[in-house]
């Protein structure tokens, strides 16, 4: 899935595996812990240089973002961030409340040095804002240390199957609580401090979970109600795909944007952990 994503990717910007000195692989569900799936990619791909995983469960695609941009500040030329999202496979397929919401899905994103001329489809980056707090409201005990713990399994299943808790687990209505005002405040003090009003930006491409949860931080932000051509969704086609949800998103509806207009791009969830990009359309 993300070899594939890659690809597309590449020819979208036109670059080769020659052109790029780093492969980030940032996804919440990634295959396993080693060899890094990044170092796969990249070796599927003939591309020299380093890669590596990272994880910071919805939020990965941001947090990916503003890694890819320190290693850019750093010397590297070319950062491919790729987020291939296995969400089905971590599904408790008896949990009535959380089994339909997930989709498997990979995006990916290039980043590179504002240097001469933009390729195609071009943004700046114009800053990044990172949040993490801890919560176990979204939790998956899945792990390496499974193997020695002694796992009744009874607080996550009244049937006691022992593996339950190794799955995707989430108080739904806490996390709402909670996130929204968290993610609310993370775009709202980013867009003061660089001095842009919520008024000037033209779309909200949020992370793809719950379309209340991003109704309502659309209008702590505004201050209004945002309609669905600023704070477009894809759940319905693509269901929640994690990282990769406000990828999809920005991928799906940036064709109307014009040279110059303001963007967000915003990814929250286990940790809690959120993410929010600024981006303007250059080219």
């Amino acid at each position: 899935m993300a070899v594939n994503a890659a690809r597309d990717a590449m020819r979208s910007a036109e670059i080769n595996a020659s052109d790029i000195d780093v492969v980030i692989c940032a996804a919440s569900n990634l295959q396993r812990g080693y060899p890094a799936i990044a170092v796969e990619i990249q070796d599927a791909l003939g591309i020299d240089g380093y890669a590596f995983d990272m994880n910071v469960a919805c939020a990965s695609a941001a947090f990916g973002i503003e890694a890819g941009m320190g290693l850019i500040r750093n010397g590297a030329r070319r950062v491919l961030m790729v987020n291939p999202e296995i969400c089905t496979a971590h599904l408790n397929f008896r949990d009535r409340d959380s089994h339909f919401i997930f989709g498997d899905v990979a995006t990916a994103v290039i980043l590179e040095r504002a240097e001469g001329e933009p390729s195609a489809d071009a943004w700046d980056i114009l800053g990044a804002r990172l949040k993490t707090k801890y919560s176990n409201n979204i939790r998956n005990n899945f792990g390496f240390m499974n193997h020695c713990e002694r796992d009744t399994g009874e607080a996550a299943d009244p049937q006691g199957d022992p593996f339950t808790d190794k799955l995707f687990m989430q108080e739904g209505r806490k996390v709402f609580k909670e996130v929204v005002p968290m993610v609310s405040e993370l775009i709202t003090s980013q867009l003061g401090d660089a001095g842009i009003a919520p008024e000037n930006v033209k779309r909200f491409w949020l992370h793809q979970a719950n379309l209340a949860m991003n109704e309502f931080i659309a209008r702590r932000v505004l201050g209004r109600d945002a309609d669905t051509t600023e704070a477009p969704v894809v759940l319905d086609e693509y269901a929640n795909t994690s990282s990769a949800g406000s990828i999809i998103a920005f991928h799906k509806h940036r064709e109307d944007i014009a040279i110059g207009d303001i963007g967000v791009i915003c990814g929250f969830g286990a940790g809690y952990s959120a993410g929010s990009i600024i981006v303007r359309k250059v080219a």
